[in-house]
C-alpha cells in the first residue's frame, strides 16, 4: 500500500497550512526531513515541536508534528499531519520535498475510501463525511451526523439482519425440498415484510425534505410588475440587494441570494415581473421567470392589493402552479388597504394557511412570512435528530429495495414456492447492502469517493 499525502486545508493565504500523509511509510517519510525528537519512536497522538529540513540542511519552515498511529487513526494507518505556516509557496514546497521521499498525491477522497476499507467506517458513513464537509445550514449539519455517527447505518442494518434470519429458513427449505417442509412461517414471515416496508416508507418519505435540505429550497419569488417583489427580497434578507424602482420591469434579471430559516437555507430567487413583455431584453427575463418558476420547490407569489383584482390572482397561478409546487401566496402593500382579507381572493389554489398579508417597504409581518416559508418546508413534527434520507443513491437503493420486498409478497399471497420468495429477498438483501457497502463494486467505489475533495 502506498503512502498517500495530500493538502488538508484549503489552498490559499492562510495562519496555518496542514499537510496530511496516510501509509505505512508515513512516519519514516516525515522523519527524514523533520528536524526535531525522533517520530518513530513518539508514541500515537502526540505533537511535536521541530522544523522541515531541504536536503541540504537548510530550514525550509518550523511546523507541529501530529501523529497517529493505525488502526487508531481517521484512515486506520499510520497517519501523519504537519501543520506549517499557511504560506502558498512553503507549502508547495514541503509537499514536493515529502513526494521526493517516496509519498505520492492522493486521489480525490482517498483518505475517507481508506478509512472505509478499513473498516473504520460504512459507505454511507464515508458518504456522510463529504455532506458534512458540503453543510451550508444547521440542518444540513444536523443530517450529516446523525449519518456520519452512524444512525441511518444502524437502521439499515437491523432492517438487514431481521430478513436474513428468516431468508436463512427459506433456503433451508430449499435444502429440504423433497421433505416439503416449512422452517418459515409464511404469515410470521409477511408481518416482518410489513414492518419492514413500513420503516422503508418512512425513510423514503423523508427523501424529500432530506434533499431540500441538503441542496438547499429553491424558492422563487414571483408576480406582476411593481408588486413589490424586490422590495420583498431586501425586506427578507434586511439589506439593500435588489434595486426597487416604481418604473416597471425594472428587474429583468433573475436575482439570487441565500436567506437562513432556523437552521434551513433558501435559496431566494426574485424574478422580472410577468406581463406582456415591452422589448426583447424584458422577454428574455420574463421566460427565465417562468423557467425559475418550473424548478422551485418553494413558489413565494407576491401581489399587490390595490392593483390586482381576485380573477388576475387567479389568472396569475394558473400560469405559475405545478403540482409539486409549495405555494405561499403574499398579499403585498397591506398598509395601503389594510382591509383586505384572505376571503376576498380565496379559490381552490390555495388555503387559508398559504395567505400572508404584508407589508414589504415597512417591513410589517416580514417574521410571520419566513415562519410560513419554513413550515411550508418542515411539515409536520419533524424531528431532524431522527433519520432523514438526504442521499439520491441511497434512495434508490431503498426504493428498490422497497419493491423487491413487495414482489416477496405477492409471491407468498400467490403461495409461491420458496425458491421465488427466496430470490426476491435476496435481491432486497443486496440493495440494502449497497447502502453500507457491505456489497459493492470498484466502480461504485470510484464514483463515489471520486465526488470528495483531495486531502478527504
Amino acid at each position: 500500500m502506498d503512502t498517500i499525502i495530500a493538502l488538508a486545508t484549503p489552498p490559499g493565504v492562510g495562519a496555518i497550512g496542514i499537510i496530511r500523509l496516510s501509509g505505512p511509510d508515513a512516519f519514516r517519510i516525515a522523519g527524514t526531513v523533520f528536524k526535531g525528537k525522533d517520530l518513530g519512536a513518539q508514541p500515537s497522538h502526540t505533537i511535536h515541536f521541530g522544523s522541515i529540513r531541504r536536503e541540504d540542511g537548510s530550514v525550509l519552515d518550523e511546523v507541529l508534528t501530529s501523529l497517529f498511529r493505525g488502526p487508531h487513526s481517521y484512515t486506520g494507518e499510520d497517519v501523519v499531519e504537519i501543520s506549517c505556516h499557511g504560506s502558498h509557496y512553503i507549502l508547495q514546497e514541503v509537499m514536493a520535498l515529502l513526494l521526493r521521499k517516496g509519498a505520492r498525491l492522493a486521489k480525490p477522497g482517498e483518505f475517507t475510501q481508506r478509512a472505509f476499507l478499513n473498516g473504520r467506517m460504512d459507505l454511507s458513513q464515508a458518504e456522510a463525511v463529504a455532506d458534512l464537509i458540503a453543510s451550508e445550514s444547521a440542518s444540513a449539519h444536523a443530517i450529516a451526523m446523525q449519518q456520519m455517527r452512524g444512525g441511518f447505518s444502524n437502521e439499515i442494518k437491523q432492517l438487514r439482519q431481521q430478513l436474513i434470519d428468516f431468508a436463512a429458513l427459506i433456503e433451508l427449505e430449499l435444502d429440504f425440498g423433497e421433505e416439503d417442509v416449512e422452517f418459515a412461517d409464511r404469515d410470521d414471515l409477511k408481518a416482518l415484510i410489513r414492518r419492514i416496508l413500513a420503516l422503508m416508507d418512512a425513510l423514503l418519505r423523508s427523501f424529500q425534505l432530506g434533499n431540500v435540505i441538503k441542496n438547499g429550497v429553491s424558492t422563487v419569488i414571483a408576480g406582476r410588475p411593481n408588486a413589490g417583489k424586490s422590495t420583498l427580497l431586501n425586506a427578507l434578507l434586511n439589506e439593500e440587494r435588489a434595486i426597487v424602482s416604481e418604473i416597471a420591469g425594472t428587474t429583468r434579471d433573475t436575482i439570487e441570494e441565500v436567506l437562513h430559516i432556523g437552521g434551513v437555507a433558501f435559496r431566494i430567487i426574485d424574478t422580472a415581473g410577468i406581463r406582456e413583455a415591452q422589448d426583447a431584453i424584458e422577454a428574455v427575463g420574463v421566460a427565465k421567470t417562468m423557467e425559475k418558476v418550473r424548478q422551485s420547490a418553494l413558489l413565494v407569489y407576491v401581489f399587490d392589493v390595490i392593483r390586482t383584482s381576485p380573477e388576475d390572482l387567479r389568472n396569475d397561478l394558473a400560469q405559475l402552479v405545478h403540482p409539486d409546487t409549495k405555494l405561499i401566496v403574499v398579499a403585498n402593500k397591506m398598509d395601503m388597504n389594510p382591509y383586505t382579507t384572505y376571503e376576498q381572493y380565496a379559490n381552490e389554489q390555495f388555503g387559508p394557511d398559504a395567505w400572508v398579508p404584508v407589508s414589504a417597504l415597512n417591513q410589517m409581518n416580514i417574521e410571520f412570512l419566513k415562519e410560513k416559508l419554513l413550515n411550508a418546508v418542515l411539515e409536520g413534527d419533524i424531528n431532524l435528530t431522527h433519520t432523514v434520507v438526504a442521499n439520491t443513491r441511497h434512495y434508490e437503493a431503498l426504493l428498490k429495495a422497497s419493491d423487491s420486498l413487495r414482489d416477496a409478497l405477492q409471491a407468498i399471497d400467490a403461495r409461491i414456492t420458496g425458491d421465488f420468495i427466496a430470490m426476491d429477498i435476496r435481491r432486497a438483501l443486496t440493495f440494502l447492502g449497497e447502502i453500507t457497502g457491505e456489497i459493492s463494486s470498484e466502480d461504485l467505489l470510484d464514483s463515489i469517493f471520486s465526488r470528495f475533495c483531495i486531502g478527504k
